[in-house]
């Protein structure tokens, strides 16, 4: 496997090292494809990420082109090698599955390159370069999971017949190229605010003078955002809306791509043995006196619950995730002796947990970034599906960044409404507001 992946970097690096040399039309014959295909047109995730790594390659031939070939190459098979032991560069056999190994390498590389976006800016060059550089790596893993597929083909004698070729997996071929355009749009949103903007960054040494209201309470450690006195323009306010939809499209995208994931991962017997044997014994007597009510509202029932901190959000998504999966298993096991069973009939059986899914789904587009769940934690350390694996992780880090992301930008906007109706009081609009655009 590194000697594949070996000989396909270098066939990548090259073909960029020349490119100044060669005319657009014929760069695409240097790229190597490895999975063998009747039908071109079933390797356009591959081509799509090949296209955007020859951007980043580019300047790889400046300077010293051998020596920063052998060392990516080094790296590479480093890297490689530790994940096809599990992590356990000991070589003891204690290492975890090449799925969560894969999973782990996203998350961390995530992790290192974009941190915690505290500021509005782009990705330094390096950063950028390296965050693309080291995805390929572990993506090209996923141009060789594969399945047989039927083609024609015309033998030498004109006879025509059908036989299996090989393509990559359906799921992948479908999430892969749109979490690349997803992270395209995120990285090219950061890029954006490289130009001059009319806002600007203070740490709390710096602003220790003023009032701190503009910072919310829940971020305490971000640095301050700071705009003019009179507030943002009307075209830099208009900007900053439109590009937090943009922002806001992404995340939906990739949240969605997550739970369809998720949602094909098989649930594993360790938790589903944790369990409560019944709905009651999961949610409490409180919520589940709520849920179980004839006349039932999941907006007024969420809206009257505690969710001060992300901690009880994230206890109370627990909860209802497993009663809905505690229902699940009850309504599938209707013969023979049953643990989980109970006098419930099936029909209300089913209406509870029609009630809590749409509670669920309610609650994540509440709080789109609170934390992983018992079952998707439990969910993602025992699965065994590399494919999967690489979705799961890439979707949840995009995720991760556009929900930062548009959060950032709502701290500059609630920095800026703020100072509006601050600098309004002072000037006293007497109602006529619609001069500093406060609606």
């Amino acid at each position: 496997m590194i000697r594949t992946l070996t000989r396909r970097y270098t066939l990548r690096t090259s073909s960029s090292c020349n490119r100044t040399r060669m005319s657009s039309d014929n760069s695409g014959k240097y790229h190597q494809n490895l999975i063998p295909d009747a039908n071109d047109d079933d390797d356009d995730g591959m081509d799509i990420r090949n296209e955007e790594q020859s951007m980043v390659h580019q300047n790889v031939g400046a300077g010293t082109p051998h020596h920063d070939l052998q060392s990516d190459m080094e790296m590479m098979k480093e890297r490689f090698a530790k994940l096809l032991l599990g992590e356990d560069m000991s070589g003891g056999g204690k290492g975890v599955y090449s799925a969560l190994a894969l999973s782990n390498a996203v998350t961390n590389l995530a992790a290192s390159i974009f941190g915690e976006k505290g500021k509005l800016e782009p990705l330094a060059p390096e950063r950028k370069a390296r965050w693309r550089k080291e995805m390929d790596w572990l993506l090209s893993v996923t141009d060789h999971i594969v399945e047989f597929v039927p083609s024609q083909q015309i033998s030498k004698d004109g006879t025509n017949m059908e036989v299996m070729v090989t393509r990559q997996r359906s799921d992948l071929l479908a999430n892969i190229p749109g979490l690349l355009k997803l992270d395209a749009i995120l990285i090219e949103t950061l890029d954006n605010f490289g130009q001059e903007q009319e806002f600007w960054y203070v740490s709390k040494n710096e602003n220790q003078d003023m009032d701190n209201s503009s910072q919310r309470d829940d971020k305490w450690w971000h640095p301050i955002v700071k705009v003019p006195e009179n507030g943002l323009s009307e075209t830099s306010r208009k900007r900053l809306q439109y590009q937090k939809e943009s922002v806001n499209q992404v995340l939906k995208a990739a949240m969605n791509i997550n739970a369809q994931v998720l949602s094909e991962i098989q649930i594993p017997e360790s938790y589903i043995d944790s369990l409560p044997k019944n709905g009651r014994e999961s949610l409490g007597d409180s919520i589940y006196k709520s849920i179980t009510v004839d006349s039932f509202d999941p907006l007024q029932f969420l809206s009257a619950m505690d969710f001060s901190t992300e901690h009880k959000v994230l206890d109370f998504k627990n909860r209802i995730e497993a009663s809905i999966l505690i229902w699940k298993r009850k309504m599938n096991q209707k013969d023979g002796w049953n643990p989980w069973g109970s006098g419930i009939s099936s029909g209300k059986r089913e209406l509870f947990e029609v009630r809590a899914e749409t509670i669920l789904l309610l609650l994540k587009q509440q709080f789109p970034g609170v934390a992983q769940s018992s079952l998707d934690i439990s969910k993602i350390q025992e699965n065994r599906d590399v494919g999967l694996a690489i979705q799961e992780s890439y979707s949840r880090v995009l995720e991760s960044l556009a929900f930062s992301v548009m959060s950032r930008i709502e701290d500059v906007l609630h920095a800026d409404s703020l100072t509006r109706t601050l600098r309004c009081s002072e000037i006293d609009c007497s109602g006529d507001t619609d001069t500093l655009g406060i609606k």
